[in-house]
């Protein structure tokens, strides 16, 4: 008789390894893809690890993402004083049907061709720039205080239309409102600074448009000043601290895989097929998304009951092997990784999506021809990895070239 495996309150704290999502979660998924899970603060719902189930429900229009349905998946102080009434007006990943389409056939419409081309030259030149920087100063260095947060930063900036000036503004905050460790004040208090400072922001544009993503918003007046804010404040929190994550740990990921690090070296044409197989292995959203049943539904012979909230966990589902061929094991020349959930799928899939593959492109380009010889600058024991961290990434990555 199979074991039955129960999490008890909330997903577990912590991985066995740092780019690998939980065995426990392996081992859910191989009895129940869907199976039957208490959130942190009691409410009694679905956690979904396959990958055939999750995209089922991510496609289906009659599952909700609509704030009031949302539970904290993990327990701790924050968990105990979450209210989905935080949520801002305009956060539009947090609204379903008609009203999300509304916000983002507005804000798709700045994704446009030629601002991606635009913004893919300022990503060149401004990664280019710090790695110079980095080469110039000599080892060691910190990828990610050095690179992956300031191009980053650079990207959002240029796209809203913050001043790069500004950075400081966010940045911490950021980190602050991400980092599970922050009480729920502190949380509070970050968030409530981008929100402030978007909102000056807000009005400057108002008065001194430019061309950028913000001010055609505002110009366009379909929106009112609180809805442009809440927007804004998840594409920048996303668009930031996701873009930053994905940069410093994919090249964690390589530097500790030799092997594949040496493959990409050795063929830098396969740099798009890399990109594709780094967004599924690492998943860096690791807690996964939430969706809720607006009336019965059956999934995969499993009903989920209206109101019964389905948390849906990208990272284990982008490891099941019903859909990855040996799907821990990281192969940048994997044929099928371009399936991935990694930037979500159906109408709430990342706005921003082909943005955030210019990004890891050319920053992992980049950093490969600018250091032929790059290398972890301490044992791989001492950099810890995801602690504390909403996304998974690495707060620090100190790395080391020549001699």
């Amino acid at each position: 008789m199979t074991e039955t495996i129960h999490l008890g309150n909330g997903l577990p704290p912590t991985r066995e390894r740092p780019l690998d999502p939980s065995d426990v979660l392996a081992r859910i998924r191989a009895q129940a893809p869907i199976a039957p899970f208490t959130f942190a603060d009691g409410h009694a719902g679905w956690l979904v690890t396959g990958y055939a189930q999750a995209k089922a429900i991510l496609t289906d229009p009659r599952f909700s993402a609509r704030a009031e349905y949302s539970h904290p998946a993990i327990a701790g102080e924050r968990a105990q004083s979450f209210n989905p009434a935080d949520y801002p007006p305009g956060m539009f990943s947090k609204m379903d049907g008609e009203e999300h389409s509304r916000f983002r056939k507005l804000f798709a419409g700045q994704f446009t061709a030629r601002r991606i081309n635009e913004l893919t030259d300022r990503i060149t030149e401004v990664a280019e720039s710090h790695a110079k920087a980095m080469l110039a100063a000599g080892p060691p260095a910190d990828l990610t205080t050095d690179f992956a947060v300031p191009v980053s930063s650079m990207v959002i900036c240029e796209l809203l239309g913050v001043p790069y000036a500004d950075r400081d503004r966010f940045e911490q905050d950021t980190a602050t409102f991400l980092n599970h460790a922050s009480s729920y004040e502190d949380s509070k208090t970050a968030i409530g600074s981008i929100y402030m400072f978007l909102a000056e922001l807000v009005q400057r544009r108002a008065a001194d448009p430019a061309d950028d993503v913000l001010s055609a918003v505002v110009a366009s007046g379909e929106l009112s000043a609180p809805e442009v804010i809440g927007a804004c404040l998840g594409m920048l929190i996303a668009g930031f601290e996701g873009s930053a994550s994905q940069l410093a740990l994919g090249m964690y990921a390589l530097l500790t895989n030799p092997e594949q690090l040496a493959v990409l070296r050795a063929d830098e044409s396969i740099m798009d097929n890399a990109v594709e197989e780094l967004l599924r292995y690492l998943s860096v959203v690791k807690d996964g998304t939430q969706r809720c049943p607006v009336e019965d539904l059956e999934i995969d012979g499993v009903l989920l009951k209206q109101g019964e909230t389905a948390l849906v966990h990208v990272a284990a589902a982008n490891r099941d092997p019903a859909r990855f061929a040996d799907p821990d094991r990281l192969d940048l020349r994997r044929t099928d990784a371009a399936g991935h959930l990694a930037l979500g799928y159906g109408p709430h899939i990342c706005l921003g999506q082909q943005l955030a593959r210019v990004q890891m492109r050319v920053g992992y380009g980049t950093l490969l021809r600018t250091f032929p010889d790059l290398r972890l600058a301490k044992p791989v024991a001492e950099i810890p990895v995801g602690v504390g961290m909403a996304l998974q990434g690495v707060r620090n990555l100190p790395v080391t070239w020549g001699r």
